[in-house]
């Protein structure tokens, strides 16, 4: 297995740099219940500068349509198209309370208008931007005083955008690779402590690794077990392949490549290891495979199985399944429909019971 440990990655950086002018403009509306609920093309504030452009603002006492109607409206316009190209403008509309301080109400979003609009204005474009500021029922009880009121509109000019090239020297710190030097470990057997024999075959490995990983064989090698001592330990009614990739995962935390016809069978083999041991994760990811394996040909096995290994998801999955009336159909139909019988009689009540309409 591949290391990656000396392995470094250059890279560069700059810094966006924009340059920006803000300025405000307070328009008070007097005379409010003499305008209230007017349409038309809006009540223009005086002008004022920033960032080298006039602006105004535009009061809409009747909304800007029929849809807006119940809110009182306002936007923001150039007083003459740009000179030169496009205005890179940020703003936001507020209303100044009784107590001076600025006050954001709920806005009711139209067209391309938000609370803050970042928007390009081009040569062509006077206006800036619509929003339906504030429902007029709020307007009414909670901030019109002497029946006039303050709005305040916020603008910020980006006047030029420039990088600044910020290039150090950096190193990028590699993904984290001890599964990878642990799966080394595991090949090379440098170090090996104690030899299992499974099935035949002989595999050496590391106690304080295997110790670590499961609380099982740290029990078994470091309590008081025969094992303790032992150099040489024989496991029984486990397939070596099966061994091998319990192994791989205890110390890359990875399941081996498996090949595809195998992927269930497998699966199913290192679901009962990974519950012996005591291997949690392992047990999770086999559980997670045979739910995406779930088929009529390997249903009642793997309900049986899910029974006696306590894996409820696995099981609830099955049922899940066994819902469909063509798929139950064809199950008891089957030789596995007998093996269910068979292995685990009281499953049978218990998939009537979810299953049954």
């Amino acid at each position: 297995m591949p290391s990656g440990s000396a392995i470094g990655f250059r890279g560069s950086s700059s810094t966006s740099s924009p340059k920006m002018v803000t300025g405000w403009h307070v328009l008070k509306v007097e005379g409010y219940s003499r305008t209230k609920g007017l349409s038309g093309n809006g009540i223009k504030s005086s002008t004022f500068t920033v960032g080298g452009h006039r602006w105004y603002i535009r009061y809409f006492p009747g909304g800007f349509s029929s849809r807006s109607s119940d809110w009182v409206g306002v936007d923001l316009n150039l007083q003459h198209p740009a000179d030169r190209g496009n205005v890179l403008t940020r703003f936001k509309f507020s209303i100044v309370d009784q107590a001076g301080e600025k006050v954001y109400p709920p806005y009711n979003l139209i067209d391309e208008s938000i609370l803050e609009i970042i928007s390009s204005l081009s040569s062509k474009t006077v206006s800036q931007g619509k929003a339906c500021f504030i429902a007029r029922r709020e307007l009414e009880s909670s901030y019109l005083k002497d029946d006039s009121f303050k709005i305040r509109c916020d603008v910020t000019v980006i006047k030029e955008i420039h990088a600044v090239d910020t290039t150090v020297e950096l190193v990028t710190v590699p993904p984290p690779d001890l599964h990878c030097h642990l799966g080394d470990l595991l090949s090379s057997q440098v170090g090996g402590d104690i030899v299992f024999e499974v099935d035949g075959q002989l595999f050496t490995a590391h106690r304080y690794v295997l110790a670590a990983r499961s609380s099982v064989f740290m029990a078994e090698l470091f309590g008081p077990l025969k094992e303790k001592t032992a150099s040489h330990v024989r496991i029984d009614d486990m397939k070596a392949m099966v061994f091998k990739a319990m192994l791989h995962f205890i110390y890359t935390d990875f399941l081996p490549d498996i090949e595809k016809d195998e992927k269930t069978v497998m699966s199913q083999h290192l679901l009962v290891a990974a519950d012996r041991y005591n291997l949690e994760r392992l047990k999770l990811i086999c559980e997670d495979i045979l739910r995406k394996q779930i088929n009529t040909d390997i249903v009642a096995t793997t309900l049986v199985l899910a029974e006696q290994q306590g894996c409820c998801g696995l099981k609830n999955a099955c049922f899940k399944f066994l819902m469909s009336p063509g798929n139950l159909k064809t199950v008891m139909e089957s030789d596995s429909y007998q093996y269910l019988k068979n292995s685990c009689p009281s499953l049978l009540d218990e998939m009537i019971a979810k299953i049954a309409p």
